[in-house]
């Protein structure tokens, strides 16, 4: 008896807890797909989002609604009085901050209310744009809606490119982890229907300090994130190879105390399906595998070396040593330890011919 009393009291409640759900009918709501916000003076941004308009028989467009204002819910206020219907974030896919914006104020501001929005998920996309956001998300991108065609833009990227694996989940893991600096993507319009990945924004305490250019992103990805698709091109004397399908995974390793010393180890696999020379001997190959090998080291050390000058550390060689040492001192690593780190590359490539093009 008491069993079945207690399936009826459970019963009772979830029919309840149904009831005070706030309903929402699809065709009765405006759904945010991506909002966007550029610079006006310190106290204003302007804030536009992109609305998908859904028609019969017809690809989805694109709306947008833009209003100047200090803070996010201001903004959303602003724009549920120029729509006909209520505005909600609840298939929010892209939030995008002007460079301007991003440089002089900062985006932390701007972020805090998604994270706490609980209808926004953590895989909401975060990126820079190189130019206007709003005239970016205007633009026409295919048959999609624009905040879709950006999402997988950067989701392709992610998989099949140079970009690392980003999102609204790891950039706050990234910014409040110590010992690990922020990044983001950044978008650049070439034309009305065009966008293209021109770099990785790099942050500090919020704002953007450094981009990391397109062509260096292959050997960022290598040691931030992991390779399962990739192409890189390689120059030799004999010619230059694309080597495509790269899968790629790195390991830290504390070799030294005293100064600090790091050695990374990457490993890279990879397929030949296009050469230049004549003909791709055994030699050529051992060759191509040595110049990868070079060229990693080379510009991977570089790009550290950049880091500490900026005092970030998108790669966590903070948070790694941490993990290594007892009563770790974070301000004693920023202050001195950091500046006196010797990092060391270890690259090991391999790379197999597969239907090469001359």
């Amino acid at each position: 008896m008491r069993r079945k009393l207690k399936w009826m009291v459970s019963i009772f409640l979830v029919f309840n807890l149904i009831g005070c759900l706030k309903k929402e009918i699809l065709d009765e709501i405006s759904l945010i797909e991506g909002i966007s916000f550029d610079y006006v003076d310190k106290k204003n941004i302007l804030g536009t989002v992109v609305i998908p308009i859904y028609l019969p028989n017809v690809p989805p467009k694109s709306k947008t609604f833009s209003a100047k204002a200090e803070i996010k819910k201001s903004i959303l206020q602003e724009i549920q009085r120029q729509t006909a219907d209520p505005v909600v974030t609840g298939s929010l896919e892209v939030v995008l901050f002007s460079k301007t914006l991003t440089e002089k104020v900062g985006i932390l501001p701007l972020v805090d209310p998604f994270q706490r929005d609980p209808g926004v998920g953590s895989g909401l996309y975060l990126a820079v744009v190189d130019g206007d956001t709003k005239e970016l998300l205007s633009g026409k991108y295919g048959i999609r809606s624009n905040a879709t065609y950006i999402s997988n833009l950067l989701e392709h990227n992610v998989k099949n490119e140079d970009l690392p694996k980003t999102n609204l989940q790891l950039f706050l893991a990234d910014f409040y982890q110590e010992g690990k600096t922020p990044y983001l993507p950044q978008l650049k319009q070439i034309r009305k229907d065009t966008l293209k990945i021109n770099g990785i924004a790099l942050l500090k305490y919020g704002k953007m300090i450094d981009l990391i250019a397109a062509e260096k992103m292959f050997f960022f990805k290598l040691l931030v994130d992991k390779y399962s698709e990739g192409l890189h091109r390689v120059k030799i004397e004999g010619g230059e190879a694309a080597v495509r399908s790269i899968h790629s995974s790195h390991n830290f390793e504390l070799t030294k105390r005293d100064p600090t010393e790091v050695t990374i180890h990457i490993k890279i696999d990879g397929i030949i399906n296009e050469f230049t020379g004549q003909e791709l001997t055994p030699k050529l190959m051992k060759k191509l595998q040595e110049q990868l090998e070079k060229d990693v080291e080379r510009e991977c050390l570089s790009m550290i070396e950049r880091f500490k000058e900026k005092e970030i550390d998108p790669i966590g060689f903070g948070h790694f040593v941490k993990t290594q040492t007892r009563n770790f001192n974070f301000k004693n690593w920023w202050e001195n330890q950091y500046q006196d780190l010797v990092v060391k590359i270890k690259p090991e490539v391999n790379i197999s011919e597969s239907g090469v093009i001359e």
